[in-house]
């Protein structure tokens, strides 16, 4: 009786476990998302709204510090980084870590931020 019993319970199982796998659900498999990219430069201050207007004056010092023309640089780049909130990094170039920065022109159509 206990053998007949085993079977049962045996066949059993491998019915429950073989109608499983046909209902068993698909799985999605997603790659890993890929990891954050070092930027080259630190964002604080390079990125629109990101200073506070205190911080203007020494940033625009370090990005006037190669020109001929400072007083000029000077003026400009305070005028535009109390406006956009951002001074991109270096002293030249660079502008796209700060749109507001590089999308303000002169009435000529030439760039108003140095």
């Amino acid at each position: 009786m206990a053998r007949k019993l085993s079977i049962v319970l045996i066949l059993f199982m491998l019915m429950v476990f073989s109608d499983a796998e046909k209902h068993k659900p698909d799985v999605i498999i997603r790659p890993p998302s890929p990891a954050p990219q070092p930027q080259p430069f630190p964002l604080y201050g390079f990125t629109q709204g990101s200073l506070k207007p205190q911080d203007c004056g020494p940033r625009c010092t370090t990005r006037c510090s190669k020109t001929a023309f400072k007083k000029p640089c000077m003026f400009f780049c305070q005028k535009c980084c109390a406006k956009c909130l951002c001074v991109p990094p270096g002293t030249y170039g660079n502008k796209e870590f700060c749109p507001c920065y590089n999308e303000w022109k002169t009435k000529r159509g030439g760039p108003k931020c140095p």
